[in-house]
């Protein structure tokens, strides 16, 4: 039997290997958003061109609908999810639609339907399935028709909010990220509350891909005995909600480990009820694939009050150290950090300090005294909030700000929330957000988009009998009179990262206000949501700004080389592929944040 396990892996690494398909949604089970594909490079990709446009046609205004989907394509065919979370099969190379499936039809069910960020793919032999979760189901179409598997769990579904091992009716808790397949199992994270009122927990599972069958599930609230039990109060784990991971998972398939990278523990911003450094939240944490054994973990944010979830799945790389490859994994997060750590090991590849960090004066509340401080590499964003730091892109507008800055605590990253108002920067945006970045596996570099915004969470007492000790007074961002970011310009970034040395490559302004700079404000970047994709011909293509743009940038200095405007937001993260010789860059056009209307395209573009 465990020759046949050992089979498995093997088959799923060729498959991921095929360097003209896009299998996961990292674009590789190490999630590193990279092609070895080249027909498309520097010197030629001005000519990029429009190849096909899809429609899913189910676009809404009211509430407005997003597409953060990211295509999977294998063998020539894509996979898509659509703005109502439909699952659409396309030709890769047209754009043709294959066949459709509505996991709504026949329902009558008028609830908003949340987002997909795409789908997982499983093959043996003659069998293929696409792995589909909407709101709290795990559903399992035949790859060929798109036809429910009625051998997978109920009629071709799983009910997740079963098998938590805690009863969470009522509670909030789906699925929107895609999970990893190892072998014959298909791992998935969650989305769940965030408080005050009661969250269901965060536990990653393990679910048979034929049966629909739980396997394994590791608690990342941990449970009487179990590793990081004593990190919590008593009997965190009966009602402690959160620790989930939400931003996807990434595999080891030849080591045999999936790696997460989990948020923060509910309440996000009061933990009076959980006292203590609360492992695993805001780790990452090492398993083993096969069974959810813990092999290591490192905590990011100690006991978090300030919502600093890991928002995106680890990539995987392998970098020199001492003139030798060292399997590394690199963790971004809405601060702003880049963590760098052995793969196997879970040591740190660069010092990680424990710095001194304020403490609270909101009754009950117990703070960690140090945080985790990279040295190196630099932080995406900036680390502070003082006055000098607050916009000055007119006068006006800076004196807007100061006077709302001055009745709110605000200084160095993780000054705690409070009932005055605290200012909270990095802001629950980021940083990095669920975009990621993607990695130049031959060179060890790193891009990420970044942004640069500040919320305020100020807390207050809850109605009388809620049940719960602090209330807070919403996500609220500090904004300027028109509606922009508070701080001085850029708001936001693109880097890349040498990760080999730890430091920057180049570093550019990403994005623009087209009517800021027809006021004679210089670019000024944008907030983005999305991430990007490297490729070998020396090209990182990304959407994501709020100018609509989808945009090709020269790797090796940060030059726009192209760049196309389009209908709405492309708040998703690209991929690329090759059909009959001839490579693809696709992207999902969804818009429906900020001002962009909702939209629903699919764009490829290639070479004339």
């Amino acid at each position: 039997m465990g020759r046949m396990f050992r089979l498995t892996i093997v088959l799923t690494v060729v498959a991921a290997a095929n360097a003209a398909d896009w299998p996961a949604y990292g674009g590789d089970a190490g999630a590193t958003r990279y092609s070895p594909l080249k027909q498309i490079h520097a010197g030629n990709v001005r000519k990029l061109k429009v190849a096909w446009t899809f429609h899913t046609g189910d676009k809404a205004g009211r509430p407005a609908t997003q597409m953060q989907c990211t295509p999977i394509v294998v063998d020539g065919v894509m996979y898509v999810t659509s703005p109502q979370l439909k699952v659409i099969a396309l030709r890769a190379a047209t754009g043709e639609k294959l066949w459709s499936y509505d996991p709504f039809a026949g329902l009558d069910d008028d609830r908003p339907r949340g987002v997909s960020r795409g789908v997982s793919y499983w093959s043996r032999g003659k069998e293929k399935r696409i792995l589909f979760t909407y709101r709290a189901r795990l559903v399992s179409l035949d790859a060929a028709t798109g036809k429910p598997d009625g051998t997978f769990g109920d009629n071709g579904q799983v009910d997740l909010t079963q098998g938590l091992d805690r009863d969470i009716t009522g509670l909030a808790y789906y699925v929107t990220t895609p999970g990893v397949v190892y072998g014959d199992l298909l791992i998935l994270g969650s989305t769940t509350g965030e408080g005050p009122r009661p969250s269901a927990p965060g536990h990653v599972r393990a679910f048979d891909v034929r049966t629909g069958k739980q396997k394994w599930i590791f608690h990342t609230i941990p449970h009487p005995g179990e590793f990081g039990y004593e990190t919590w109060s008593r009997d965190s784990w009966k009602y402690s909600g959160g620790t989930n991971v939400w931003g996807g998972l990434t595999l080891d398939a030849r080591r045999g480990l999936v790696f997460l990278a989990t948020g923060s523990p509910a309440f996000d911003f009061y933990g009076g009820d959980r006292i203590g450094d609360n492992l695993f939240g805001n780790s990452v944490v090492a398993l083993d694939a096969r069974t959810g054994r813990r092999v290591w973990h490192y905590q990011v944010v100690h006991h978090d009050v300030w919502d600093y979830d890991l928002p995106t799945a680890p990539s995987l790389v392998t970098l020199r150290r001492g003139g030798r490859p060292v399997d590394a994994l690199v963790q971004l997060s809405k601060m702003g950090f880049v963590f760098v750590f052995d793969r196997e090991t879970g040591k740190p590849l660069f010092p990680i300090e424990e710095r001194p960090a304020p403490a609270s004066d909101v009754p009950g509340e117990v703070l960690s005294r140090t945080q985790p401080f990279p040295v190196k590499p630099p932080p995406l964003s900036r680390q502070r909030l003082s006055e000098d730091d607050l916009t000055d892109i007119t006068p006006a507008k800076r004196a807007y700000i100061l006077e709302r800055y001055r009745k709110l605590r605000a200084g160095n990253i993780y000054t705690p929330p409070s009932v005055q108002g605290t200012l909270i920067y990095p802001g629950f945006n980021g940083g990095v957000n669920w975009g990621g970045g993607s990695i130049d596996a031959e060179n060890g570099v790193l891009f990420a988009n970044s942004n640069e915004s500040v919320n305020w969470m100020t807390l207050k007492k809850p109605a009388a009998g809620a049940g719960y000790t602090f209330d807070f007074q919403g996500y609220t961002q500090l904004l300027d009179e028109e509606g922009y970011p508070s701080m001085k310009p850029p708001w936001g970034w693109l880097t890349a990262v040498d990760l080999n040395t730890g430091e920057f490559r180049w570093r550019v302004s990403f994005g623009e206000h087209p009517e800021l700079t027809a006021r004679g404000i210089p670019p000024t970047g944008t907030t983005s949501f999305g991430g990007s994709i490297a490729t070998a011909g020396g090209l990182v293509f990304i959407g994501a700004t709020q100018d609509h743009k989808f945009r090709a940038f020269d790797s090796r200095g940060g030059k726009v080389l192209w760049e196309a405007r389009m209908e709405t937001g492309a708040y998703a993260t690209p991929c690329t592929y090759e059909v009959d010789g001839r490579q693809y860059v696709a992207v999902a056009v969804g818009g429906g944040r900020w001002k962009s209307p909702a939209g629903d395209s699919f764009v490829a573009f290639s070479l004339p």
